[in-house]
């Protein structure tokens, strides 16, 4: 069948249209992914070649000194098995407590609902302040150990509002009551309907928690007193202040030069290092 005028018009219009936005979703793109590739190809660079602005494209001057000075220090890896732990412990417990604290306070019929939401709302505005946390952490005994870095943050607010929303959207009262007229109880419902339907919110939950607990080191810094418990966050944190501070010590001009290139390495590589396993979590979440 032949394309009339008016089609071919909106074809055309519809072309530039695309063209246009992929344009600028590609602007957009590089804008967003060069710095990144710009930091792995500098990690493996002559740090004076990136000074300089010849590191662009493609690693100058190749070398991985910047891995190799950060792989010496045997808490790296112990660092980074201690960061999956809580990482991985923190986010089930979180999402064990945010989904059915969500899910009971997205129902019209629960009783004492705004009681409820205004308490856990009140906490969004008003801290106890760092001191009598700590105070709390440590009379419940959990000083050095992996529950003062999940627990006391295991619920966020924002988190429960955000899967509240979910809720109330897309799961209606009529599918309750009609789960009900079929024998089902409030609890059957919520984990035999609720939870399996709620895969996007729980995918978007775990997102939140796990990178919010994988990039954390001030909790540790506070409650945690065995190096060999830290997490990779602050093991890391730990080699550059440690850097920093030799450097100070060291009088002859070009040894202090050289360590100077090597801690700019270190930097582009710990960068590389924390951040390559959230990269690879990204496209299961999706």
């Amino acid at each position: 069948m032949a394309k009339t005028p008016n089609a071919l018009k909106e074809s055309r219009s519809d072309k530039i249209y695309y063209a246009i936005v992929y344009v600028i979703l590609t602007i957009v793109l590089l804008a967003v992914a060069y710095p990144l590739y710009f930091v792995v190809i500098s990690s493996f660079s002559d740090p004076s070649a990136v000074s300089r602005g010849e590191a662009i494209l493609f690693p100058k001057g190749f070398t991985m000194e910047g891995y190799v000075t950060v792989f010496q220090n045997n808490e790296v890896v112990r660092g980074f098995i201690n960061s999956l732990i809580y990482t991985f412990t923190g986010t089930a417990l979180s999402i064990a407590v945010t989904i059915p604290a969500a899910y009971a306070l997205s129902r019209p019929d629960l009783r004492g609902k705004g009681v409820i939401t205004a308490f856990f709302m009140i906490t969004m505005y008003i801290s106890g302040g760092m001191i009598p946390t700590y105070l709390v952490v440590k009379g419940l005994h959990m000083i050095d150990t992996i529950w003062a870095i999940i627990v006391p943050g295991c619920l966020s607010v924002y988190n429960m509002i955000v899967a509240m929303s979910f809720f109330r959207s897309n799961l209606p009262m009529e599918l309750l009551e009609a789960a009900k007229v079929d024998g089902c109880s409030n609890t059957r419902f919520f984990f035999k309907i609720a939870v399996p339907l709620s895969g996007a919110i729980i995918a978007i939950m775990v997102l939140y928690y796990g990178v919010g607990l994988w990039n954390s080191y001030f909790s540790a810094l506070i409650y945690i007193t065995t190096r060999s418990k830290w997490p990779l966050q602050l093991v890391l944190r730990t080699i550059l202040v440690l850097s920093a501070q030799q450097m100070q010590n060291i009088k002859d001009v070009k040894e202090l030069q050289r360590m100077q290139m090597v801690a700019e390495l270190m930097k582009y590589s710990l960068i590389i290092i924390s951040s390559v396993p959230i990269l690879f979590v990204y496209p299961f979440i999706q």
